[in-house]
């Protein structure tokens, strides 16, 4: 029976990684669900104890504050003023409910209408948009990296089955 909670855990963490990249899954939430659902099925002696699942739920929350500040951090260093980086977020929360496309397409747009908006040339509000993008996907690849951590720390705490 420990064996298939494992395996029920890797499969979920497997599908949270693949959630990091593909927004409609949660992936850090998934990650972090499969670790506690190994944790209460089996146990503290066999599986990671509650004071690692406290570091993964603190990684999970750490990893969606990337998520909505790296578009808005992206605008700003590409020289967005207060109106811009809150067309980012505004942009980004509005993207949510449109899937893939709107997580990609709702901060930029937002940062460029901000600028725009605060009375900026094209260019310039172009400059925001292309600062969000940037900023999502590093985002993105900061998810990814915390995700990864997570399923290491789950791995390396918890005991072996065998």
């Amino acid at each position: 029976m420990e064996l298939l909670w494992w395996l029920i855990a890797l499969v979920l963490m497997a599908i949270g990684l693949v959630g990091t990249l593909l927004p409609v899954v949660p992936g850090a939430i998934v990650i972090l669900t499969a670790a506690v659902l190994h944790q209460i099925m089996l146990g503290s002696e066999k599986s990671l104890g509650w004071w690692n699942i406290g570091v993964l739920a603190l990684l999970t929350l750490f990893s969606y504050a990337l998520e909505f500040g790296a578009g808005y951090f992206g605008a700003k260093r590409f020289g967005a003023t207060k109106w811009g980086a809150f067309g980012a977020t505004i942009g980004a929360i509005v993207g949510l409910f449109f899937s893939v496309p709107g997580l990609i397409i709702g901060p930029i747009a937002g940062a460029f209408a901000g600028e725009l908006l605060a009375g900026k040339r094209l260019v310039n509000a172009g400059r925001a948009g292309w600062g969000t993008l940037l900023g999502n996907l590093a985002g993105m690849l900061a998810k990814l990296t915390i995700a990864l951590l997570m399923v290491s720390w789950f791995l390396v705490t918890a005991p072996a089955p065998i």
